[in-house]
């Protein structure tokens, strides 16, 4: 068990869906983040997740809630998108756990200066972000202004950027089935041109159930609009244009496995609500206001106390000497007993905070050391 518990990641009934985003491992992509699937058939990530140890982010799986679509489906193979769908887009590329893997999807520049509207699968576990503006070339380092892991939503701020365009949303025109839309992203998160996947509106206010294959807590999306777009790992986080070029959803999801690909989309206005709560930083039960703090320690669950198991390599823990073998056992001057203690004391001090925490080694000698805490991986 590690300090930081991420909040239990969700996808659900008879074909195979996965998140817009990916992970690749030595033999191709394989999915890292969300899948769903409406049988029983693992699903891919729609984030690209760039596979280093066996230990990194695993797929997730889920199905879909609902009768199967019965519309006559017109598909198409994705294309390059025009430089127009290009506009307002950015690809995020994330490092995962201090290194272990790396990740990649898409996001959608909401200001000027700098506000991106993602999924939270796009960066789940990043311990740092890095975000290309597609229409410049531009590359900026990104922090993480808040996120709603219940809807699949986060918000990121690019560090020092100015003049940037943002996408055209569009909240007041009704979706309906049928309408024609384009799924636009970073499809296998391989950057270059964006790609563009056109087809209809098959279903509104759809729900997937998502669960880690680690065996995470399922939980829920609901609301979703279904389409029929080529929708592939990659494109999380990207656009769904109507036929006026406006964005009307965010890719999230996407069925794999067979001839004709279903995806899934949050809705604009509602993701749009997500980012103003979590721009005003307004807390709620779903929406958590920038990352926690870290000590870069993991813990062992099978001992009593907060037993080190290991430390991350130039962690805060490392700097004040916390070794391998030591027991944590105070923390701001509070007696910690057990590693969720520990867990969750860490979890509610902000990074930058100083923090006091006293420790014995595995020779039973006591220590105290005041330290700044890190950011630890997004929950």
């Amino acid at each position: 068990m590690t300090e930081h518990l991420a909040d239990p990641r969700r996808p659900h009934s008879t074909r195979r869906v996965v998140v817009a985003g990916i992970a690749a491992c030595a033999i191709g992509l394989t999915g890292a983040g969300w899948a769903t699937h409406a049988a029983a058939t693992p699903a891919t990530s729609a984030t690209t997740t760039v596979r280093q140890p066996a230990t990194t982010q695993q797929p997730t799986y889920g199905t879909f809630d609902g009768p199967p679509a019965t519309t006559e489906t017109t598909e198409s193979a994705a294309t390059d998108a025009t430089s127009a769908q290009e506009v307002g887009l950015v690809y995020i590329n994330t490092t995962l756990d201090y290194g272990t893997g790396k990740a990649a999807g898409t996001g959608m520049v909401l200001t000027a200066d700098g506000e991106i509207l993602t999924n939270h699968h796009v960066v789940e576990g990043a311990t740092s972000i890095s975000v290309e503006v597609v229409s410049t070339g531009r590359t900026y380092g990104a922090d993480v202004v808040g996120y709603d892991s219940t809807h699949d939503v986060a918000v990121l701020q690019l560090e020092g950027a100015s003049g940037l365009t943002p996408v055209t949303t569009d909240t007041t025109e009704q979706v309906a089935t049928g309408n024609s839309v384009t799924g636009v992203g970073n499809a296998n998160g391989d950057g270059g041109a964006a790609s563009a996947a056109a087809g209809t509106v098959v279903a509104l206010d759809q729900a997937i159930t998502v669960s880690s294959e680690t065996g995470g807590a399922a939980s829920r999306l609901t609301g979703l609009i279904e389409v029929d777009a080529d929708i592939i790992a990659g494109d999380s986080g990207g656009a769904l244009y109507d036929d006026d070029g406006e964005v009307v959803g965010m890719n999230t999801a996407a069925s794999s496995g067979a001839a004709n690909v279903t995806g899934y989309a949050v809705p604009i206005a509602q993701a749009l609500s997500i980012a103003d709560d979590i721009e005003s930083g307004t807390v709620s039960d779903t929406v958590v206001i920038g990352n926690h703090g870290y000590l870069g320690i993991s813990l062992s669950s099978q001992v009593t106390g907060a037993l080190v198991a290991g430390v991350a390599q130039d962690s805060p823990a490392a700097d004040a000497g916390i070794a391998t073998g030591s027991t944590v056992t105070g923390l701001n001057g509070a007696s910690i007993t057990s590693a969720d203690a520990l867990s969750e004391a860490v979890s509610r001090l902000p990074v930058g905070d100083r923090a006091t925490v006293a420790w014995t080694d595995n020779a039973g000698q006591a220590h105290t050391a005041t330290l700044t805490l890190g950011g630890g991986p997004v929950g």
